[in-house]
């Protein structure tokens, strides 16, 4: 759970962690117990998150609006399979194929 920022008009400013559902809601003070409305007074405590935690979220921001467009053909491209592909010859295209020397049976 992440931990929200509320001030209370009595003893001031007090952190409290609490579901990301409850976040707008107000928060009891732990010395008065008053209900008190959330506030931003400091950055998002991003320092505290790994080293991996946080390029994955660099990764992730930076692919959002500004995806990068590969050069390359993508997987499964017919030029760079790697198989070469011969041209048929124009007798072997107009001709009917038969299975196994059997002219009355023709392949689909």
């Amino acid at each position: 759970m992440p931990t929200y920022e509320y001030e209370c008009a009595y003893c001031g400013p007090f952190d409290a962690r609490r579901a990301i559902a409850e976040r707008d809601t107000p928060a009891s003070c732990p010395s008065c117990e008053t209900f008190s409305t959330r506030v931003m007074r400091s950055a998002p405590q991003l320092s505290s998150l790994g080293q991996t935690t946080r390029s994955a979220h660099a990764i992730n921001e930076r692919s959002a609006h500004e995806p990068v467009r590969s050069s390359g053909h993508g997987s499964g491209c017919g030029c760079c399979s790697g198989k070469i592909k011969l041209p048929r010859s124009a007798e072997a295209q107009a001709a009917p194929r038969t299975a196994g020397g059997r002219p009355w049976m023709i392949s689909h």
